[in-house]
């Protein structure tokens, strides 16, 4: 599957883990191999979902559109660098996914259901190569992979991997799962999707929040990975952020009432505001309290403000809300100065009433600890016994031995620093942690 970035392509149908294809060398030297390979990359990221949107909201065929779409990306990469890239690579890919599909449909069908299949593939053929934009369907999509006839649990995984284009290990390691259970309950749902004939479309209000926690859970998810690159040097992560930022847009256009969706919005806007203070110069990683507010985007935070007056107008509350309530609470004491601990713990109880979590339990625990003292951190804090993922979750230990570090538990905490040291993937929060460890007396 051509998921972020060209190299992740899938060979074979519904495999999930990334592939590499190598096209043919470029008569014209390693610069036309390179300027394929890289609009390609492009294309990719930015238009991934859209594509498989659009070629699958006919056929309701997921897995079929996906695996088109890939076999398409390979086709580019042989032919792009022997031709030069076209002046409408999304045109191109969508064109000759379209003929992959109705190849692939001509040799597993017979009768007059490869008739009507074959006739409602070339009618959007047509429709593609007549159309200079094509439309964006992506939404449709999200609200028909979270249909109640999917199992709950994986709707908001396969819009991350459909829409968004994002891997099973990616994913997978975001919902605490292995990526070989994770690939198996895609194929299910992709499945259930064509055998039930759901529809790509927008759903009637009244359907609507049946489906709009999965669209939201997916939503953030996927900024919340692309967040991971908090230095914004990661073109693929960057682009996700702009892509699920445009999609949280999109849904609060579709749904201007809905309060849970402005605060989501409102969530992602407060972090997104304060990327630019997240790093040094040098690239060295920068906790929110060292932040320089100076450094923040206060157009976009204020807007983030406004989101969350006209969710609360609205006279119900929900995650998302808080989230951002939160979001706000912590601007509010970095800029003022004004220690509002007490307001953090209140808001961090109301969330995990909502749901639960043993990441709101770590975060308030810290919280704790900020208004009562370590030791009252430390009770807080969940213990692995009774949550086993946390074991691998670094932002747990890395708060555990901040917090054994204020109680002079130095040997314990310099082993919880050392599982967090290893658990963390990004160089420059790993060196911020092995500083911290360092700064530990004997």
């Amino acid at each position: 599957m051509a998921q972020r970035q060209i190299m992740n392509f899938r060979e074979g149908p519904r495999s999930d883990g990334p592939q590499g294809i190598q096209g043919p060398q470029s008569p014209h030297g390693p610069q036309g191999d390179d300027r394929a390979r890289s609009t390609a990359d492009a294309v990719a990221r930015r238009s991934y979902g859209k594509l498989v949107a659009f070629l699958a909201a006919r056929t309701r065929d997921v897995a079929s559109a996906e695996d088109a779409l890939s076999e398409a990306f390979a086709s580019a990469l042989a032919d792009w660098p022997l031709k030069g890239c076209p002046a409408n690579p999304e045109a191109w890919l969508l064109t000759v996914a379209r003929r992959k599909l109705i190849d692939a449909s001509r040799r597993r069908s017979t009768g007059e259901a490869a008739t009507g299949e074959l006739q409602i593939l070339a009618e959007g053929l047509d429709a593609a190569a007549a159309d200079t934009e094509i439309p964006d369907r992506r939404l449709a999509l999200m609200f028909a992979c979270a249909h109640p006839a999917i199992d709950a649990g994986i709707r908001a995984p396969l819009i991350l991997q459909v829409v968004l284009g994002l891997d099973a290990n990616t994913i997978a390691s975001a919902f605490l799962t292995s990526p070989a259970a994770m690939g198996k309950r895609f194929v299910r749902a992709k499945d259930k999707i064509r055998q039930a004939g759901i529809p790509f479309s927008i759903p009637e209000r009244q359907e609507l929040p049946a489906r709009l926690d999965a669209v939201l859970d997916a939503i953030y998810a996927g900024f919340t990975e692309g967040w991971n690159d908090p230095g914004g040097t990661d073109v693929v992560r960057r682009d996700l952020t702009e892509e699920v930022m445009f999609l949280a847009r999109l849904v609060t256009e579709l749904l201007p009432e809905e309060p849970e969706a402005l605060g989501l919005l409102a969530l992602m806007l407060h972090a997104q505001g304060r990327r630019r203070a997240r790093r040094q110069a040098n690239g060295d990683y920068v906790p929110l309290a060292e932040q320089n507010p100076a450094l923040w985007d206060s157009q976009m935070i204020d807007q983030a403000e406004a989101l969350l007056r006209r969710g609360s107008a609205l006279g119900t509350i929900g995650r998302f809300q808080l989230e951002g309530a939160l979001q706000s609470a912590h601007v509010h004491r970095c800029r003022t100065g004004h220690a509002n601990w007490t307001e953090v713990v209140q808001l961090y109880d109301a969330l995990f009433a909502f749901v639960g979590s043993p990441v709101v339990a770590i975060n308030r625990a810290v919280a704790i600890a900020e208004m009562r003292g370590a030791s009252a951190g430390l009770d807080a804090m969940p213990e692995v016994s009774a949550d086993p993922r946390l074991a691998e979750y670094q932002p747990y230990w890395a708060a555990r031995a901040e917090l054994l570090a204020k109680t002079a538990a130095r040997a314990e905490s310099r082993q919880a620093y050392e599982i967090a040291i290893g658990l963390e993937r990004d160089p420059a929060v790993r060196r911020f942690l092995q500083q911290r460890q360092s700064a530990l007396t004997p």
